[in-house]
């Protein structure tokens, strides 16, 4: 299918140490913020933080300031982890969670809110009648599902995400016994997308960093640790299309973020669903040479060298 102005391909989350020198310049100017330095280069970011607390207004508010250069640019947010992992639903968490994105939603600039859910919540009549009270509880969300297990796969599961109006995310992770596999599903209006890596060893490694030895990453790098070949984002450029193909809107996370690999494969993925030249942050040309024959920058200097050659 031809390129479709509804999908946006972006990372997931802006604020990690590892990313300076490699997506973000060492010397950044005054007034630098991350989240504007990457709507530069793309039309969304899943904000991470909060999934481990609610949004502070005045942080969204700022956030979409930021942003305002790129008049495309949706944010997805994933929703609160007590609300997913640990299934309380108190009213002051909801409060506070719905007033810190207020402002996103306000000024239209958030695209769905993504509830990440744990492996061990399997497809049975307890857990989707807590998935339906979810809905119930945040109506003003598009919602979107991201299922770990195989049986949300079932036509019963996706029937109970069709019949309550909630997007199904489509994933890439390590595949394991009754891991999701690669899909292309889609259940609302919104296509959601989201590659995790394929790091095997460290996907169920626990939170022990200290016992892991001091050379090793910590857990959390080490699961995220992840550069996709371009054969393997071919594979997932299929799926979007056919995703997008049936969505309205189509979003694409890229959550292998160590040292910037979120970045590099989402840049390669919009390359290969226009099938043009992308802008590409300098110094991550420098880190990953698999982005240079992709970059815009770095296709203009090539044709200039051949010419003065």
């Amino acid at each position: 299918m031809p390129w479709s102005h509804e999908i946006r391909v972006g990372p997931a989350g802006w604020s990690y140490q590892d990313w300076r020198r490699v997506v973000y310049p060492d010397a950044r100017p005054r007034g630098f913020h991350e989240a504007a330095y990457l709507a530069q280069y793309f039309d969304t970011i899943e904000i991470n933080t909060s999934f481990y607390r609610p949004l502070r207004p005045e942080l969204a508010h700022l956030w979409v300031r930021k942003v305002e250069g790129n008049p495309r640019f949706q944010f997805t947010a994933k929703l609160y982890r007590a609300f997913t992992h640990e299934g309380r639903l108190e009213a002051a968490d909801v409060r506070q969670y719905t007033e810190g994105l207020a402002p996103i939603l306000e000024a239209d600039r958030l695209g769905c809110v993504l509830m990440q859910f744990p492996w061990s919540f399997r497809f049975n009549r307890e857990n989707r009648d807590y998935l339906v009270r979810l809905k119930k509880t945040f109506p003003d969300y598009a919602l979107v599902a991201e299922m770990r297990h195989d049986s949300w796969t079932a036509e019963e599961a996706t029937g109970t995400l069709i019949d309550h109006h909630i997007g199904f995310c489509n994933i890439d992770q390590p595949l394991f016994a009754h891991s999701m596999p690669p899909t292309a599903v889609v259940t609302t209006p919104i296509g959601y997308v989201r590659l995790h890596g394929r790091n095997y060893q460290h996907w169920f490694e626990k939170d022990d960093d200290e016992a892991r030895g001091p050379q090793a990453l910590p857990h959390i790098a080490a699961r995220y640790n992840y550069l996709y070949s371009e054969a393997e984002l071919a594979g997932w450029k299929e799926r979007i299309d056919q995703v997008a193909g049936q969505a309205r809107s189509t979003y694409v996370i890229t959550n292998n973020h160590y040292e910037g690999k979120a970045v590099a494969n989402a840049l390669q993925l919009i390359h290969l669903l226009i099938g043009e030249p992308v802008e590409a942050p300098p110094d991550l040309l420098n880190f990953y040479p698999e982005v240079t024959h992709i970059a815009a920058r770095y296709n203009y200097l090539y044709s200039e060298a051949e010419l003065a050659g």
